[in-house]
């Protein structure tokens, strides 16, 4: 809480830089000190795994009221409601992408930016929560992910857990920095026509999050295809696992090359880019020629799969085919260790060795056949885990389509069902854009505000894997 005035003092400086009111920031850099000086007079050196569960589920909860706290103080346009204001700040912090945003013009750009700052926060913050926290307590595939990665310190609390974020923090903050300079240059050198300082900076600290907020109405729809291609990049290097790219930068090359998520998560790009750009070819569903529907194609099946959410097009006017391809990519994610949502791609991996493993033992029951990654045989309490995970996470999304379709009929807001599960999908495996009026230059304003209110508590369950808040609400929790 205490630090959180840190990130706030960014759009007060642009609050100033443009002449607009730096006292939603000022005033909301005051609470979080308050209240987290106050907190930290309960402080302990060490917790347990419980308080961990605890600390973990409303650390998140908190941050998204106060990202909020700012947009409601200003008050402009949708923000005079105190759900909406909730809704962005779940939104940023869980780097889902979704928005209740009508109009971009009416909204100061200190606001603007610090959506952005909100978001970059929520993918430093899940990338060391899966990386460092979790694994600690089994959850979110951290087991998975050592053996993947072939890392013995990076991924686990010992030498030390600032150790573990000061390395990743840096290769977070490079990648952004990097990500940053080369969106000035294009649009310096005139290859990106409207790519502004501003939009370099707001972009690089949503693209390497995997978060998808943009200060444009377009989003990256409103930039040149050097931008697109580039953003695209960033995307991908976003929701690869970062022990993996610490190793590369390094010189360690072998992991990346041997990592059979990598190779997995890079044929689904491959696939689903060649599934949605023969489809669209077919339906003549692009217009401009096959560069751009291929460009348009690889560019909305990274920005899903990897749960960016940005958008090049409307791709809500696209073919059935084509969108539904897109709904499915919905629920593949990117590799774990990753600022990614969604499943991820290494629990479908392990799902998809585990059922071919099944399938050879009905042939030769007295076979043995351990379930293999990167050669080295994984546990069954892993796998159990892995479809165990696998299965809550659809019974979430199928409760949440169902909640969504029966509320809007309630409420005298219907929506289709295409609509309801396309909105659940985004919202609890934190995609951002649906389809309808939530699609990728639409907005969720729309929705009654009680559906706002149940998207709010997909978003939270959603980034945090399920488990921390599931524990929670077991009796045992609360008993010594």
């Amino acid at each position: 809480m205490q630090w959180l005035a840190v990130p706030l003092a960014i759009p007060v400086v642009v609050a100033l830089l443009y002449a607009e009111s730096p006292w939603p920031y000022l005033v909301t850099i005051a609470v979080t000190l308050g209240v987290g000086k106050a907190l930290a007079r309960f402080q302990r050196e060490h917790i347990r795994d419980r308080e961990a569960f605890l600390t973990v589920s409303l650390a998140w909860l908190t941050i998204a009221v106060v990202g909020a706290m700012p947009l409601y103080i200003e008050g402009t346009g949708v923000f005079a409601s105190p759900v909406n204001a909730l809704f962005e700040g779940m939104s940023g912090i869980t780097t889902t992408g979704a928005t209740v945003i009508r109009d971009f013009d009416a909204h100061s750009q200190a606001l603007l930016m610090w959506r952005q700052v909100l978001q970059w926060l929520g993918g430093l913050g899940v990338l060391l929560l899966a990386t460092a926290v979790l694994s600690r307590l089994s959850v979110a595939g951290a087991q998975l992910m050592e053996t993947e990665a072939r890392t013995e310190n990076v991924t686990k609390l010992t030498p030390g857990i600032e150790q573990t974020a000061r390395i990743l923090g840096l290769l977070y903050l490079g990648l952004t920095a990097g990500a940053a300079l080369i969106l000035a240059a294009l649009g310096a050198s005139g290859l990106a026509p409207g790519m502004t300082l501003f939009d370099a900076v707001a972009h690089a600290f949503t693209a390497i999050a995997t978060a998808g907020f943009s200060p444009r109405a377009e989003s990256i729809g409103a930039f040149s295809p050097a931008v697109q291609w580039a953003v695209t990049l960033f995307m991908i290097v976003g929701a690869t696992n970062f022990v993996l790219l610490y190793a590369l930068l390094r010189g360690d090359t072998h992991r990346l090359r041997n990592s059979e998520e990598f190779r997995f998560y890079l044929g689904i790009l491959a696939v689903g880019s060649m599934l949605v750009g023969g489809l669209l070819v077919l339906d003549q569903g692009v217009t401009g020629g096959v560069g751009d529907t291929v460009r348009h194609a690889v560019f909305q099946v990274a920005a899903i799969v990897t749960t960016t959410g940005f958008a090049s097009t409307d791709f809500n006017t696209w073919s059935a085919g084509a969108k539904n391809v897109l709904f499915v990519m919905m629920f593949i994610g990117g590799m774990a260790g990753s600022t990614t949502c969604s499943i991820k791609t290494l629990r479908w991996l392990v799902v998809t060795k585990s059922f071919w493993r099944d399938l050879n033992v009905a042939a030769h029951p007295r076979s043995i056949r351990p379930v293999r990654l990167s050669n080295e045989a994984i546990s069954e309490d892993t796998v159990r885990d892995v479809y165990a995970y696998t299965l809550v996470a659809m019974v979430f999304f199928v409760i949440g389509t169902v909640l969504l379709v029966v509320d809007g009929e309630r409420s005298g807001a219907p929506i289709t069902e295409f609509e309801a599960l396309s909105a659940a999908a985004s919202m609890f495996f934190n995609i951002g854009p649906a389809f309808g009026q939530a699609g990728p230059y639409g907005t969720y304003e729309g929705f009654a505000r009680s559906s706002k209110v149940l998207m709010i508590l997909l978003m939270w369950v959603g980034r945090i894997e399920i488990v921390p808040v599931l524990v929670m609400l077991t009796p045992t929790f609360w008993t010594r």
